[in-house]
């Protein structure tokens, strides 16, 4: 038993002063059979806690459907088997560059702007979920012998709203579900932000990347007693679809952690392991000091730049940190453990068959709705994948600019069965239309956007589809979850064909990998594909896309065996024509990172 408490001007461990010395990682971007290889490459850094968020919408994807929140509980077992403390950061919302910042789509539908204050509908459902998820959390407090010493209370609010009711009664909710230990808050380091986000009954802590003692100074103008800690220590940063990365270099951000630790404040370090964004749940960001312009979609990879990589290997940063954090430990600190193993040679994939994305549609969609016009992502039920549009073009008459009105946010659009335009922009011209004819227009989310004024904004066409000035209506609309591809029995009621003589068609391929001996950590690369996903004996690595930076796709060893592995591409704008040539081959490489 050990009690974990908040003094005048310290933490306070059984009585005594403790710094927290920590690391954000995600259980959910990382497998779950090398969790506990990260943990003990955090120890072996110099930390003595981790921190994690729990993305809501992950285990809870259909509203009343759960899955395995229990991860949770299993990942703060590791943590502590691991010799760490932790801290637990639920939300309801996270951000984390995480689809919709955690909220789940079935809620944000609906509720809109409702979300993140004090409606009724909504505190419903956030309680809910807290109570399915919470003892997960209440059962491993350090005071009952677990590893969790502090749990946060939503995110970053001050960023976003002034609900202090909602605030106080997120507190009110987290005790009455038995949480004992310390609560906390985290915001930037601006005066709005941290008189926005604060809440009686919570420390306040601050996130910033630089700049530790204006921050911190700012944040003990808000709180005059308590510890200082900063949340989040940017040590690098995210990457966008199209854009380049954003390198840190190590010593710039060793120093910048160094003056944390001088200053007396504890740290968690954001990200101590990035790991991926699996399953398609990466989100977005929108353009813009108030982020109202075009989309910014989050690559698959998480690497963050953080001092152990994708892989799981050290970065020079890592070694940076270490000798940071070594002048603030107990003792010696551990071994750095062995890095991970990778896959002995490459292997080259062999493309069977294919089913065009018709019939995958047939297959695998929800219902079609007819409507006076298009339904969205949302009143169609899916969270990530894509929704089929069709409609007709009265006539007869003449020319005139097809055009689609709010969309969001790209689309693939066909005229009369051809393909006439790849478009993503909110009102996008596809080109002259004569009529009578029939469009199809298939819309892809490129994950929602997880931070701003515009979290939960719908997907899909939510404007309309106007041929000259003219609105289309009697617009027929069927979405596709990614997720309907991975349920049991699936891919049976997929018509598969024969891929060769395939001319590179959108629609769903299947292949198989081979693999000589024991497999290790690889990365995945197709070459000559543009956009779409792809999974591996079943489970989802990622979106992949030719607009780069991110080449290859992260792939963990124990997602692939010894011998036969299946290959799944959901390749939605199309393939490289002939399919299944060396050229245009997928294949897994050893010493890719799936950057």
């Amino acid at each position: 038993m050990t009690r974990f408490e908040v003094g005048e001007r310290d933490f306070l461990l059984d009585g005594r002063p403790v710094r927290l010395l920590s690391g954000a990682l995600h259980y959910f971007r990382v497998h779950e059979a090398q969790w506990d290889h990260r943990l003990a490459m955090l120890r072996a850094m110099g930390l003595n806690c981790v921190e994690t968020y729990v993305p809501w919408n992950l285990h809870e994807p259909r509203h009343g459907e759960f899955r395995d929140p229990e991860a949770l509980g299993r990942f703060l077992d590791a943590a502590r088997a691991a010799g760490l403390w932790a801290i637990v950061r639920p939300g309801p919302y996270i951000c984390a560059e995480w689809e919709n910042g955690g909220l789940p789509e079935w809620l944000t539908g609906p509720l809109g702007r409702r979300v993140r204050t004090r409606d009724a509908e909504y505190l419903r459902a956030v309680d809910v979920w807290f109570g399915r998820l919470l003892p997960q959390v209440v059962a491993r407090q350090c005071d009952a012998g677990g590893p969790v010493v502090m749990v946060q209370a939503e995110n970053e609010y001050g960023s976003y709203g002034s609900d202090s009711a909602y605030l106080a009664w997120l507190v009110d909710r987290l005790r009455a579900l038995g949480v004992r230990v310390p609560l906390c808050t985290s915001d930037g380091p601006e005066d709005h932000m941290l008189s926005g986000g604060g809440v009686p009954g919570a420390l306040a802590t601050v996130n910033f990347g630089s700049g530790a003692r204006e921050a911190l100074a700012a944040l003990r103008r808000h709180q005059a007693g308590g510890p200082l800690m900063c949340m989040e220590f940017w040590c690098g940063w995210f990457t966008h679809w199209g854009r380049a990365e954003e390198p840190r270099a190590p010593e710039d951000a060793a120093g910048a952690l160094r003056e944390i630790l001088e200053c007396g404040a504890s740290v968690n370090i954001y990200m101590a392991h990035g790991g991926t964004s699996f399953g398609g749940w990466a989100g977005a960001n929108r353009a813009g000091e108030l982020q109202d312009g075009a989309l910014r979609s989050t690559v698959t990879s998480y690497d963050y730049g953080a001092p152990v990589d994708e892989r799981g290997r050290p970065t020079e940063k890592f070694w940076r940190f270490r000798e940071v954090l070594a002048a603030y430990a107990d003792g010696p600190l551990p071994p750095v453990p062995e890095p991970p193993r990778v896959l002995a040679d490459p292997v080259r994939a062999v493309v069977e068959e294919w089913a065009p994305a018709e019939d995958v549609m047939a297959a695998l969609g929800g219902a079609e709705v007819e409507g006076g016009g298009p339904a969205t992502f949302e009143e169609l039920g899916v969270d990530r994948g894509v929704v089929r549009y069709r409609v007709g073009v009265p006539g007869p008459r003449g020319r005139y600019p097809l055009r689609v009105r709010g969309l969001r946010d790209r689309a693939v659009v066909c005229v009369d069965g051809e393909l006439r335009a790849v478009v993503d922009t909110e009102d996008a011209v596809v080109g002259e239309v004569a009529g009578p004819a029939s469009v199809e227009v298939w819309v892809a989310s490129l994950g929602r956007v997880n931070y701003g004024p515009r979290l939960g904004e719908s997907k899909g066409i939510v404007g309309g589809l106007l041929h000259e000035r003219q609105f289309l209506h009697g617009v027929r609309s069927r979405g596709l979850r990614l997720d309907a591809m991975e349920g049991a029995g699936a891919l049976a009621r997929v018509p598969f064909r024969a891929v060769e003589g395939a001319g590179g068609g959108a629609g769903l391929y299947r292949g198989t990998l081979t693999v000589a001996g024991r497999p290790g950590d690889a990365g995945l690369a197709l070459p000559g594909w543009r956009h779409g996903f792809a999974w591996i004996n079943g489970f989802c690595l990622g979106r992949y896309w030719d607009e780069g930076p991110q080449r290859t796709l992260y792939v963990p060893g124990p997602v692939l065996r010894e011998g036969a592995n299946e290959l799944l591409v959901w390749e939605w704008e199309g393939a490289p024509a002939p399919v299944g040539e060396e050229a245009g081959a997928p294949g897994l490489y050893p010493c890719a990172a799936g950057r």
